[in-house]
């Protein structure tokens, strides 16, 4: 654990280098609340917290900024409560208090305040379609040859599959759509579901009946991905190919979603730099909060920016903006 000196630089060079990304030099921490000595005195102090791997100099004549390990200090010892003004309150408030929407477009939107709020990359991980209750179920004909399969869910999400069709299906569609409504509505597409057997009708039409739903049934490996303010990460660094990694690498949703769930297993609201392993998003740090309804994760909200976030203001609006959007999820 760092003495009381230490921690008040170190406080000092993450506030300063947060608001600036500048390395931060032993002048202007001298004056910082919490440390009030020399110049001399400071620049020894940092040279030790430089030595114990919380700061690194990245040229001989500048001054420091932090590495991963005194970004966590800062997090886990430091991170004063990030408070939202009550201009943004009053707008997350307008905001879902307005938002009777599709769940698709809800979690769109979601995404976009986070981004607006932060001015980091934002990422919802909405529902699995397999735990909401089946409101309304339909099969609609493509062509001779196609048909798609429409469940509207009790989350206010649409859950749609594509099927292909045997010569003479296309005339089964509204017998398949009664007997798939008999099985379906008031239940979970998770349930054990029992295939239509042969009392639903003719073989050719139970066999329609099993395809469409295998179809609804096939698991998901995650929910919806809903990004927003991808376009912030370009102006948070200054080398291009960094932005074009980072942004390749958004633009894979199995990767967003399996970051994300990882470092909700692991217990933590902030993964900083290489600690969530995903090494093309090591220049990041990851916050999420949960999302619950009826005291159940059902979703999450998470910002993604650079290790200098401001993570105070990070941390705020997630828990904000998920507490709020679970409100809105329970209320249907």
């Amino acid at each position: 654990m760092l003495d009381e000196r230490k921690t008040a630089i170190l406080r000092a060079v993450v506030q300063e280098y947060i608001a600036t990304a500048v390395p931060v030099g032993s002048t202007h921490v001298a004056d910082a609340p919490g440390v009030q000595v020399s110049s001399a005195t400071v620049r020894n102090e940092m040279a030790v917290l430089e030595q114990e791997g919380y700061l690194v100099q990245p040229h001989t004549s500048a001054g420091r900024i932090p590495t991963d390990k005194g970004y966590r200090f800062f997090v886990d010892h430091l991170t004063p409560q990030g408070r939202f003004d009550q201009t943004q309150h009053q707008r997350v408030s307008e905001f879902f208090d307005r938002a009777h929407l599709r769940l698709e477009e809800l979690l769109q939107r979601t995404s976009s305040l986070v981004a607006d709020l932060t001015s980091y990359a934002s990422v919802v991980v909405g529902p699995k379609p397999e735990a909401a209750v089946v409101r309304s179920v339909q099969v609609v004909g493509l062509s001779t040859r196609s048909a798609m399969v429409v469940a509207v869910l009790s989350n206010g999400s649409v859950e749609d599959q594509v099927i292909d069709l045997d010569e003479g299906d296309e005339a089964l569609l509204p017998g398949a759509t009664v007997v798939l409504s008999s099985l379906l509505v008031g239940r979970a597409l998770a349930d054990e579901i029992g295939p239509p057997g042969p009392g639903d009708g003719d073989a050719a039409l139970v066999a329609l009946c099993r395809r469409s739903l295998e179809a609804l049934q096939r698991p998901h490996d995650h929910g919806a991905v809903y990004l927003g303010g991808a376009a912030a990460m370009a102006k948070a660094f200054d080398a291009v190919d960094v932005v074009r990694e980072v942004l390749a690498t958004l633009e894979q949703h199995y990767v967003v979603v399996s970051l994300v769930r990882d470092v909700m297993n692991r217990g933590l609201s902030v993964a900083i730099g290489a600690e969530h392993g995903v090494e093309p998003l090591a220049v990041c740090s990851v916050v999420v909060a949960p999302v619950v309804v009826d005291a159940e994760q059902v979703a999450t909200v998470g910002v993604l920016g650079p290790t200098r976030m401001n993570y105070p203001q990070a941390l705020a609006t997630v828990g904000v903006v998920s507490e709020r959007l679970g409100r809105r999820l329970a209320d249907g």
